[in-house]
Order: structure tokens, then C-alpha cells, then sequence
């Protein structure tokens, strides 16, 4: 496929020329606020309005949630797409050209996908006009009609026809000027074995089409309606375009209401979806009829880490959920599971009760994955036979296992033996087992010990001539990779990218904003090792790499770069902005932002040193705790020296801390 050439100019150009507001509309209402403009924010439920967009800057903010970035961001998250695709979305709609690798086989690619896109679209509306018109689809208007389904939401879905004949998508195709070859690479046609003519896959059926997260059709589903031979349904085979285990029914009309709710439900069929949608629950997908795959709920995580799953109550509706539960905790989802009466289905429930009774039966009803087990053995008698109950427990502990959060195996242990009633020991015991059994690794990988303290303080002598200032506070850091507490108890590591300490945040600003003097007083004393969070770090090192080799560093340079630079940058830039914005209008007059940026710098610094010193002496602390002997004392010792530490940063004034700045 056809690649686009991407360059900081190119990306400069299309932020240049991408109206943030204009695309910000398609999902929120906006209305103006003095030079900015407000709305309810899409990425969680909120009454007052948080969510801001600033046009001049080129970000948005929300106050509420947290999130924000640049226009790419916006249409990442809200598409659910990566850069490439949200650069190549926003340069179309902006006519921005963008350049593209040169090359036959790469030019073919691009043009046969893109053909394949066109011919699924057609399609779409093809079968759609023949259950909205045609005599034959008579039938299937009925249907649908008896299922409570609303014209409203037929068209929402794009719910259609396909006509009982061999060419009839295909005659209409080519009336449109549409290539055969594009309708047979989309699934859409196939070829007899004895010649060549082409005949219609999907024939005398109701057709679901399938979208991606952007809302590009992708597939099709088809449901015979009359009393004929051949299979109930029968699907899109795999394209270039359409990959069975990523895709989810549904997820282009879900996926923000996934962010709202903070919680997906996942159902087995189209018509779950459908009706669960119709009756105002839209924060649901189906797993387009396969088995659920780890693709999918990788997808799905991107929305919401809350599953809760409803399949049909039958022996193998039971037995997907279970397979699917397996699935989610290994890919560390909370997952709840929901069974509904014997003989319903989401789409039959929420038909005969209404969407009030689904949700009070979702409220009272969905239980965490060990009390389900629990209750499916109670209901066939293995919970009562002493041997049969050894097994299930054995079951659910392995089941625990492969949650890849330590924290949560443990918590659900202890809610195990609530049940059980066999004591912690013998669970944690038969936890231990179940995690040696595992064939593979369910957690991610963390540094090596040995990455301990691996950088040195910037030294600004290489390009200014003078040597950096020693701290003692980092050669502690940097003698805990080798100390006994290392050993006991690993590197203090990073918390998760999310929420992101408002001191760290200062220290990457005051650098953007004020350059080369304030990156080399700001690198002479601190290093990586002190930030928390991954990508302020990477950014500080990003930043001082890019001083010591003399090239530039700025806000500018930093809002063009890949992701997550342009996010991150707008994310410091706005907060700061808004916040001074906002103090100076409840003051009523106006004060100086950074009147003095080395005082601003000193402390930011001193902040981002004491958190530091205080998670060295937790660390030291619990690694006294725990060791005997020589590496004890060697513990100890380290705990009384941080503690020294931490108490001379505690006690100075932070112009005594840091040495002035050189003018």
C-alpha cells in the first residue's frame, strides 16, 4: 500500500491548515468562550462544560477528564485510528497534497485498497435502496418491522437487501463504472469453477453492513430470512481491508459512548446490537460472530479497560463468555459477566422490557468473573461434591492467574475464599502453581535492574565550558541500583501514562518556552531518573539530546513532531495558559506569567527532587524489612541517608538548593 512521506513540514502543513473547531464540530457542540471556544467534553459524561478548544494554539483541553493534544489527537482518539490514518483523513478534507513513496507495486496496492473501499460503499447503498424499494425485499421490510426496528435506526445502520439474483450487484456495479476486480477482492463476487463469469456472493438476504471504527464499510453480514436451504448467516471473507478477528459490529457508533459510560458491553449478535442501541443503550458491540479474539479487545481497551459481557444463556453462549473472560483478564480488562433469563437474549429482553429493565438488570445482576464460576457451579451441583468443588477452584484460580496485575490476582484470591472458605494460604499456594504453569509471560516486561541509575546529571561543561554542580541526592539514586534494596524490591518504577505531576509538566514547559540558558541551568540539575511519568521523561531526554547535538528546541518544533509530542506539548502549553487566564480574571488585574523563570525553574525542581527522595526512602524502608544481615545494614544505611536528603530539601529554601543561573 501506498505510503505518505512523513516530514515535520508536511505535518506543520496539515495543522496549519486543519480547522481544529471545524473538526472538533463534527463531535461536540461548541460555542464560544472570548477567544476560545467550550463544550461538553466527548471523552466522559459532564453536564458543566470543561471541554476547551483554543484555535490560536491549535489544542484542546478538557478540565474534567484530562485529556488533550493537538487535531491529530482528536481525530486519533475519536476515530480510533493511528497518525498515519488521521494525517491522510485531515489532508483530504483540507486539501493539503500530501507527497507519496513512488513505486508500481506500492502505487497498485494503494489503488486496488482504495477500489476495494469504493466497491463496499456501493454496495452499502445498494442493498440499502433494495430493502427501501424493492417488491422483493417486501419480505424483509416485514421482518424487521415485527423486531421493533425504527426506519431511523435501518438507516443509521445501514441495514439493506440483497436481491435473489446472480448479477445484480454486479450489473449495477458496472453501470457505476465500478471494476470488477474491486468487487471480487471486497468479497462481493465470486467465480464459477468452469468459467469466467462472475456471480453475487450475498443473494435473497438481510444484509448488515460492517464498519470500521472510522465508519468505513469493511464487510457485510448476511441473514437468510425465508425457509431455504444453506447456512443462516454467512459472512465477508478476509480483504485487505477486513480482518475478521479485529473487527466489532458496531464499534463506529459506540466507541464514544464506550468513553462516556466508561464500560463496554459485549453481546453475540447484530440484532443485540441494534436494539440494544434503539432503546438509548449505546455503548455496546458485538464480536461480528467469531470467537472473541485478543485483537478485538485490544481495540476495545483503547475505550474503556471495563468489559461486561452478555451471551446467550445456552451451553454455547456460556462456554464463548468463558472463553472470552480468559481472554480480557489477560489483556488486563475488568470484566463482568451478565446472565439473563433463560430463553432471552439482549435483543429479545430489551424488546419485551425496556431498556429501564436491562439496566436495572445490569445494575442488580452482573457479577465479576469468580462469583459467575461460583454461581455456575452452584446451579449444576459441583459447588456441594467436595471433589467436584476442588476442580472448579482449581479452575478459577488459574483463571486469576492470568491477570497480569499482582495487586488485582490478590484481590481476587481473598474474594475467592470468600466463598471457599479454605484459608488464604492454600490459594495463594495453588496461585503460585497456576503462575509457574503458564506458558507464557501475561505481564509486560519491565526494566532491567541493571538500567538502574543509568544516566548521568547533564553536563553542560561539553557545550558551555564549565562543570555541573554535584547532587548527592541523585548519586543515592543512582547507588540504588546496586544496593540491597535494589535487589529486594526492583527500580522504583514509573507510574502508567495517564494523569501527569503538574511539577514535572513545569520543568519540560519553563525548557520549551525559554531555551538555551534554561535548558542548561534546568539539565545542570536534574535527570531523567527523577520523572515519574514515561513520556515526561522521554521528552526531557528528547530535549536535552537535541541541546547537546545544537539543534533547536521549541514549543513549534515539539507540536510538529510524532506522537505524543504534539499532545503532550499542547496539554503543558494550554494548562498553563488557562490556568493564568483564568486567576487573573477572578483577581480582576493582570500578573506577569514567570515574572522570574529561574524562581519558577528552582521550584519546579525542588518538587520534582523531594518526590523523588521520598519514593528512594519507601524503597530502602521496605527493603530493610525484608533482608537480613549485611544487605540489611547496607539498606538501613541507605534509608538514613536519604532521609538526610530528603530533609535538607525539606528545610532550604530552594534558592540555596540550586546555584543561580549564569547571565
Amino acid at each position: 500500500m501506498k505510503r505518505p512521506v512523513l516530514n515535520d513540514h508536511i505535518k506543520e502543513e496539515i495543522r496549519d491548515a486543519a480547522d481544529i473547531v471545524d473538526v472538533v464540530s463534527d463531535y461536540v457542540k461548541l460555542k464560544r468562550s472570548g477567544n476560545s471556544f467550550t463544550g461538553l467534553c466527548p471523552f466522559h459524561n459532564e453536564k458543566t462544560p470543561s471541554f476547551n478548544v483554543n484555535p490560536q494554539l491549535k489544542i484542546y483541553k478538557c478540565f474534567g477528564c484530562g485529556a488533550g493534544g493537538d487535531v491529530f489527537n482528536f481525530v486519533m482518539d475519536m476515530e480510533g485510528v493511528g497518525f498515519v490514518e488521521a494525517m491522510k483523513s485531515l489532508a483530504e478534507r483540507f486539501n493539503v497534497t500530501v507527497p507519496e513513496m513512488e513505486s508500481a507495486e506500492s502505487e497498485a496496492g494503494y489503488q486496488l485498497t482504495e477500489g476495494v473501499y469504493h466497491a463496499l460503499r456501493f454496495a452499502g447503498v445498494h442493498f440499502h435502496q433494495n430493502l427501501v424499494t424493492a417488491d422483493e425485499a417486501a419480505h424483509a421490510r416485514d421482518y424487521l418491522s415485527k423486531r421493533g426496528f425504527t426506519t431511523k435506526t435501518i438507516r443509521k445502520f445501514g441495514i439493506g437487501y440483497s436481491l435473489n439474483s446472480f448479477d445484480g450487484l454486479i450489473n449495477d456495479a458496472r453501470s457505476a463504472g465500478i471494476n470488477d476486480e474491486y468487487l471480487f477482492e471486497a468479497g462481493l463476487t465470486k467465480y464459477s469453477e468452469n468459467s469466467k463469469n462472475a456471480f453475487d456472493v450475498f443473494r435473497g438476504r438481510l444484509m448488515f453492513p460492517i464498519f470500521n471504527a472510522a465508519g468505513k464499510v469493511i464487510a457485510f453480514g448476511g441473514r437468510i430470512l425465508k425457509d431455504e436451504k444453506g447456512p443462516k448467516y454467512i459472512n465477508s471473507p478476509q480483504t485487505r481491508v477486513y480482518n475478521k478477528s479485529e473487527a466489532l459490529y458496531g464499534v463506529h457508533l459506540a466507541k464514544n459512548e464506550i468513553r462516556k459510560q466508561k464500560e463496554v458491553i459485549l453481546v453475540e449478535g447484530y440484532t443485540d446490537v441494534i436494539s440494544l442501541w434503539q432503546a438509548g443503550i449505546e455503548n455496546v458491540v458485538a464480536s461480528s460472530g467469531t470467537s472473541l479474539t485478543i485483537p478485538q479487545l485490544q481495540i476495545l481497551k483503547r475505550y474503556s479497560p471495563n468489559l461486561l459481557m452478555i451471551y446467550d444463556a445456552d451451553n454455547a453462549g456460556q462456554a464463548a463468555m468463558i472463553r472470552g473472560v480468559e481472554l480480557a483478564l489477560q489483556e488486563g480488562m475488568d470484566v463482568r459477566l451478565l446472565s439473563l433469563p433463560d430463553g432471552e437474549d439482549p435483543d429479545s429482553f430489551v424488546r419485551k422490557f425496556g431498556a429501564e429493565a436491562f439496566r436495572n438488570i445490569r445494575k442488580n445482576d452482573a457479577v465479576d468473573f469468580v462469583t459467575f464460576k461460583i454461581k455456575q457451579a452452584e446451579a449444576d451441583g459441583s459447588w456441594e461434591d467436595p471433589l467436584k468443588k476442588q476442580h472448579v477452584i482449581s479452575d478459577i484460580v488459574q483463571s486469576i492467574a492470568l491477570m497480569p496485575n499482582e495487586v488485582g490476582r490478590e484481590t481476587m484470591i481473598l474474594h475467592l475464599n470468600k466463598f471457599a472458605g479454605i484459608g488464604d494460604r492454600a490459594l495463594f499456594n495453588e496461585l503460585g502453581l497456576a503462575l509457574s504453569r503458564q506458558s507464557r509471560k501475561t505481564f509486560k516486561s519491565t526494566p532491567d535492574d541493571n538500567d538502574a541509575g543509568r544516566y548521568d546529571t547533564f553536563d553542560p561543561s561539553k557545550k558551555q565550558g564549565h562543570e555541573a554542580p554535584n547532587t548527592h541526592a541523585r548519586d543515592l539514586g543512582r547507588d540504588r541500583g546496586e544496593s540491597a534494596g535494589s535487589r529486594a524490591t526492583g527500580n522504583v518504577q514509573p507510574s502508567k501514562p495517564g494523569v501527569i505531576p503538574g511539577y514535572e509538566k513545569e520543568v519540560i514547559r519553563l525548557m520549551l518556552s525559554y531555551g538555551e540558558r534554561m535548558i542548561n541551568y534546568i539539565g545542570s540539575n536534574c535527570n531523567p531518573d527523577l520523572f515519574e511519568n514515561p513520556d515526561i521523561r522521554a521528552f526531557f531526554e528528547d530535549i536535552i539530546t537535541r541541546y547537546s547535538a545544537g539543534e533547536p528546541v521549541s514549543v513549534d518544533h515539539y507540536s510538529g513532531r510524532e506522537h505524543p509530542y504534539p499532545g503532550l506539548t499542547g496539554e503543558i502549553v494550554l494548562d498553563r495558559y488557562s490556568v493564568s487566564e483564568e486567576g487573573n480574571r477572578k483577581r480582576g488585574n493582570i500578573i506577569k506569567k514567570d515574572s522570574d523563570p529561574y524562581k519558577t525553574a528552582r521550584g519546579a525542581m525542588k518538587t520534582l527532587m523531594m518526590q523523588y527522595l521520598k519514593k528512594l526512602h519507601r524503597e530502602f524502608q521496605a527493603a530493610s524489612t525484608e533482608l537480613t544481615g549485611v544487605e540489611r545494614e547496607e539498606a538501613l544505611k541507605k534509608q538514613v541517608q536519604v532521609r538526610k536528603e530528603l530533609s535538607r530539601f525539606e528545610t532550604m529554601p530552594a534558592e540555596d538548593l540550586f546555584a543561580k543561573e549564569e547571565h
